[in-house]
């Protein structure tokens, strides 16, 4: 399927709009622009897959092969006269960035993967997928923030205790608001990884697109497991996207940090649905860490078709509720890959202060006007509440990440919804209301839930 230069014309208004944003993020992006290619499915209209242009992944083994399909230097011949066009993502992909062929075509990604494809099989080069926290391209949110009274409280509101007392929770999104904790209590301790983690929208009216999504991502979180530790980075190379290229290196890093839940509100539609070489290959390196466990959005697309890195079967994949906790989200992902959902309607948590001016359709051009909090729609709010969970049983019951997040979705499946999936509401222990134990009376939604 190639690459459309007409993309802008076959989307619906809305996830046009989303994609300009993150094309037009790229080609300014600080330190040098990347053009990225749009593949749109003529099937359904939708974004089959985003990609830098002139960029593969490649696996190690079958290196050579492909520079000799492709009609490229060697490996030797680029390490000594162009070192910039090969780079090692982690052990066992790098990525490759096509020169020029005889014909003065170096920008033909999907072309030259299906060369790939035909002569050694599937999944040996890949595109460098965008990874993207933008509405129906795939990630989250699913809406642009909408406006809440000055004071309101959070939603889910706040547990009392210590859950997830020390758990260790590494975010990777859009980075942390630099806003005193005092106005929110709840996030008092929840800290960045280092100057460059600041979320880069901080203090600037009027708000950017994505700013404080990492903020209000934390919030959740720590909403259900009030004492975790909640490491925010910036995991984005532009506002609410990234490269496959350069997250997985950052995610490499964080694995010595002592991380107990890995955190990741990102996701992507890929080429032929094929897996995320490069995270495969940071999936492999966590096995060695021994009960840590990765949290991640299933994302926005209302689609079966598998979002990654969500997909993997090493990763907990969470989808959303709807607003009445009874059935899914409509713009929640689902499928047999998405292992449980939990609400991710209409949540309301910390947000920036100042006006926000909407960039998508219908809103286009409509002011909002924001007090530190926001009401938020997406699968990236309805993760922190599992991740939360997860935190919160670990503390409880002394269980290491992947055991505690057994045990949840072994719960989540006995009270699963028909036509829905395995579900998890948030839960405060010690706070439940009249109703069998796992009710979501403490969230203070009574009649929401079947055993209120």
């Amino acid at each position: 399927m190639p690459e459309s230069p007409r993309w802008g014309e076959e989307l619906e208004p809305a996830v046009r709009d989303e994609v300009q944003i993150i094309v037009d993020a790229f080609a300014t992006r600080e330190g040098g622009g990347i053009d990225i290619g749009v593949v749109v499915d003529p099937a359904d209209n939708r974004v089959d897959y985003m990609f830098a242009l002139g960029q593969l992944l490649v696996r190690d083994q079958h290196l050579p092969r492909v520079l000799d399909l492709l009609r490229q230097p060697t490996e030797v011949e680029l390490r000594e006269n162009e070192p910039d066009r090969l780079q090692r993502i982690i052990p066992g992909v790098q990525l490759l960035t096509l020169g020029r062929t005889p014909e003065g075509e170096e920008h033909l990604v999907p072309s030259a993967i299906d060369l790939v494809d035909r002569e050694l099989g599937l999944g040996i080069a890949t595109p460098n997928h965008v990874l993207t926290a933008a509405g129906t391209v795939g990630g989250c949110p699913a809406t642009e923030p909408a406006e809440v009274p000055f004071g309101i409280e959070p939603y889910p509101s706040v547990c009392h205790g210590n859950g997830g007392a020390g758990v260790l929770i590494y975010m990777a999104d859009t980075g942390l608001l630099a806003y005193p904790a005092q106005g929110h209590p709840w996030l008092r301790g929840v800290r960045e990884g280092d100057a460059e983690d600041l979320d880069p929208g901080n203090g600037q009216d009027p708000i950017p697109p994505y700013t404080a999504h990492g903020t209000f991502v934390a919030g959740v979180a720590r909403c259900v497991a009030p004492a975790a530790e909640v490491i925010v980075t910036n995991a984005f190379a532009v506002p609410g996207s990234t490269l496959e290229s350069d997250l997985v290196p950052r995610l490499v890093a964080a694995l010595g940090l002592g991380v107990d839940i890995f955190h990741l509100t990102l996701a992507a539609p890929t080429r032929a649905d094929l897996p995320l070489i490069a995270f495969e290959g940071w999936l492999k390196l966590l096995r060695q860490y021994k009960g840590v466990v990765c949290v991640v959005a299933a994302g926005n697309s209302g689609s079966r078709r598998p979002s990654w890195p969500a997909a993997f079967s090493d990763v907990v994949s969470v989808g959303a509720l709807a607003a009445d906790w009874r059935s899914r989200a409509s713009f929640s992902n689902h499928g047999g890959w998405v292992d449980v959902y939990a609400p991710g309607r209409d949540l309301v948590n910390a947000y920036a202060t100042g006006t926000y001016v909407c960039n998508v359709e219908p809103y286009t051009g409509q002011e909002r006007q924001f007090y530190g909090m926001a009401k938020w729609s997406g699968t990236s709010f309805s993760t922190p509440i599992v991740t939360g969970l997860i935190a919160a049983r670990m503390s409880r019951t002394g269980e290491n990440g992947q055991q505690a997040a057994a045990a949840l979705l072994a719960e989540a499946r006995a009270q699963a919804i028909p036509g829905v999936g395995a579900v998890l509401r948030p839960e405060c222990p010690g706070d439940r209301g009249p109703g069998p134990a796992g009710c979501c009376c403490a969230a203070h939604r009574p009649g929401r839930c079947a055993c209120c």
